[in-house]
């Protein structure tokens, strides 16, 4: 009896609101915006987030850095003291080579920018990295398609030689083989010796236009007075917190660093750019989602207004109701169901067009977007609860309706 009491209901609220379909459609907006800002917001997190954890892990899993500057300061007053350290040199490099047996390979690296040209071809802002020999094996590998990766000579004897990115192969180069060509870097002649393999863009940022060179040559043309990045790699992660431990100790030494003295260098790993990214966006993230909510608490507003003024448009049909027995519980469920079905219809129009802003935004932008089940499932929960509660007060009033005074309205 009860199924055919809520089925019955359900007919009614479902006729209705195809009776009033312009009233319905403004009632929708407020929980379709409120939905879509929603998905399409924690579609595009979600796929960012995949992106970050499976492609802008810089370092291996079992690979560090060592820089001046750390990634995770939280105030201009962190950068200013960070400004006051000292630079990090090759010297220190040798040192740990020295004395990091947990340390397997230990490569370093310095980096500036630069417009690359050859003949009437060039490109702008490109990444010019000074890196040792083996530094193309630690973090972020390197591969070639062709030719060689810089040598331990190269670096001993300052070669002006380069490993070029696959975007300078073929904006700059053409059609020709760039292997043994001249290219000009700022106001130098390199030889390319390599070129490497095509890695794509990240967040629309290329991966590929970089000239990679001696890291001895980098200090003669840009100067020698900055700070480098020491690349370590490591077998395993306990040996990458063994090196970790011998690089600190080597350092602070060095240093002359006193016990209670803070480090004045920063490691840098996978981890530290996943929370690195994780502290710039959340943010932006939980302001997308309060702005979010506040649609959606609105659209609940709009529906209790709305079913103020059905109540009050339907009285006597109410009144009708109760004189052919139907009971208060009745009315009540009729009226729930009937906000229940305008917020729940409005957070699947916003799931689909949340869902399309999406794509739309990763088509435009690059950025990635994924839509995960449990998103789809906390919208339409979100929005049927907030039709629940916001239609509870008002379909509560019908119920409560003296069916006398019920049927004395006037339609």
């Amino acid at each position: 009896m009860a199924k055919l009491q809520l089925g019955e209901s359900f007919r009614m609220a479902l006729l209705s609101l195809r009776s009033n379909k312009l009233r319905t459609f403004l009632t929708l907006l407020g929980i379709i915006i409120g939905v879509l800002t929603i998905i399409a917001v924690v579609s595009v997190i979600q796929g960012l987030n995949n992106y970050v954890y499976t492609k802008m892990s810089f370092y291996g899993a079992n690979d560090f850095s060592v820089q001046k500057f750390s990634m995770m300061g939280t105030s201009l007053k962190d950068f200013r003291e960070q400004m006051k350290r000292k630079d990090i040199t090759l010297v220190e490099r040798d040192l740990i080579r020295a004395n990091c047996p947990a340390c397997e390979l230990i490569g370093a690296s310095a980096s500036s920018s630069a417009t690359v040209k050859y003949g009437s071809e060039s490109l702008k802002e490109t990444e010019v990295r000074g890196v040792t020999y083996l530094d193309h094996e630690i973090g972020s590998v390197v591969e070639l398609t062709s030719g060689r990766h810089l040598q331990s000579q190269d670096e001993t004897n300052s070669r002006f030689v380069c490993v070029i990115g696959s975007e300078i192969a073929e904006k700059v180069f053409g059609a020709l083989d760039p292997l043994g060509r001249w290219l000009k870097v700022g106001s130098r002649n390199f030889q390319v010796i390599g070129v490497g393999k095509k890695k794509g863009k990240i967040l629309g940022f290329s991966q590929d236009n970089y000239v990679r060179i001696p890291i001895t040559t980098f200090m003669k043309v840009y100067g020698s007075r900055r700070s480098i990045a020491i690349n370590i790699h490591t077998n395993s992660q306990e040996e990458m917190t063994q090196a970790q431990d011998e690089v600190r100790t080597v350092l602070r030494s060095w240093r002359k660093r006193g016990y209670n003295d803070a480090d004045d260098f920063s490691f840098a790993t996978s981890e530290t750019f996943i929370n690195f990214y994780k502290t710039a966006t959340s943010g932006i993230y939980f302001a997308m989602i309060a702005v979010s909510s506040i649609a959606l608490i609105v659209g609940g507003i709009v529906i209790m207004n709305i079913m103020f003024v059905s109540v009050s448009e339907r009285k006597k049909e109410i009144g009708i109701r109760m004189a052919v027995g139907a009971r208060r519980r009745d009315i009540l469920y009729q009226f729930l169901i009937e906000s229940a079905l305008i917020s729940g219809l409005g957070g699947f129009i916003g799931i689909v067009l949340g869902f399309l802003v999406a794509r739309i935004i990763s088509a435009a932008t690059a950025m990635p977007s994924r839509v995960e089940p449990v998103s789809i499932a906390l919208a339409m929960v979100m929005s049927w609860s907030i039709g629940l509660f916001f239609g509870i007060y008002p379909a509560n009033r019908a119920a409560k309706l003296d069916p006398v005074e019920a049927l004395r309205a006037e339609q």
